[in-house]
């Protein structure tokens, strides 16, 4: 397999595709399963064209009969760089534009701090933020040329708050947070928009698919009883993933979409303590920080 293949569904790549009735093209990562997945299948629904990329895109076969002209499978693992440039490439012989990104390939950590070895952190953040990095600098330039363009950046309620065994998860959304901050008013003058999804719980694959740090005892008063606690969550504490998915399409549709997104009353509820704790650290010791000026 080359770094970047595209499945025999998208080899003539022209053939089928119509550019006159276009409505959008979307490029999506982790489009195979959970909330990827989903977007996958609202977008061909609503009618748009579709680029999706992951590591193994077997599992999306069937749709790419029903959508072939409207599908293409891209297998492409975002931590490399060259093959995500070579799936933009496939997408632009394909569709003839990109017009909204949406950065959903994301990996899991779950273990105290201390306890996440060094392959373990290393790994997290080459998907989470070096993964988001390779992908905007290969559509970017696109975006660019065209004037026009909406990027979605994959985060969560982790983007903004923590608790006892998401650390390292949360430091790779606090990142894609931070460098999206700075790189929607970069590109607002250019006519793109960003967007910071930040789902709660959701029903997905996700945390069965966490890696889970070696643990330590002295964390099992606090990494151990989150993790405990989580797992006897009740299914109605997760948000369906096709719902999460039509929220990102209704900020999409927007013609003023908003900068961040929670999606999910979890997520809501998870950052609102941390965002209320934050002001009222700064306003409580105003007088500490003005005083270092005088």
């Amino acid at each position: 397999m080359t770094r970047c293949e595209l499945t025999r569904y998208g080899r003539n790549m022209n053939e089928g595709f119509n550019h006159q009735t276009r409505l959008r093209t979307w490029l999506i990562t982790g489009a195979t399963s959970g909330i990827g997945r989903e977007l996958t299948l609202q977008a061909l629904e609503s009618g748009d064209a579709v680029s999706a990329l992951a590591r193994d895109t077997s599992s999306l076969d069937e749709l790419a009969e029903v959508h072939g002209d409207r599908l293409l499978l891209v297998r492409a693992d975002v931590r490399d760089e060259q093959a995500v440039r070579d799936a933009v490439t496939g997408t632009l012989a394909r569709f003839g534009r990109i017009d909204v990104v949406a950065n959903n390939a994301g990996y899991g950590l779950f273990g105290a701090v201390e306890e996440a070895s060094d392959t373990q952190v290393r790994a997290v953040f080459d998907t989470n933020v070096f993964g988001v990095l390779n992908v905007l600098r290969a559509t970017l330039p696109v975006l660019r040329a065209q004037r026009s363009g909406h990027i979605l950046q994959g985060s969560s309620v982790y983007g903004q708050s923590a608790h006892p065994g998401v650390g390292l998860l949360a430091a790779t959304k606090y990142a894609v947070e931070g460098l999206s901050d700075a790189l929607a008013a970069e590109v607002a003058p250019l006519g793109i928009n960003v967007t910071i999804i930040q789902p709660g719980m959701t029903a997905t694959p996700f945390l069965a698919n966490l890696d889970v740090a070696a643990g330590l005892g002295d964390y099992d008063q606090t990494v151990r009883e989150v993790q405990k606690g989580i797992g006897e969550l009740p299914a109605s504490a997760f948000s369906a993933a096709a719902r999460i998915a039509a929220g990102i399409r209704t900020a999409v549709d927007s013609p003023n979409p908003p900068l961040r997104l929670a999606l999910g009353a979890s997520s809501a509820t998870g950052m609102r303590p941390a965002l209320e704790a934050r002001i009222a650290d700064l306003d409580s010791w105003l007088g500490v920080t003005d005083g270092v000026d005088r």
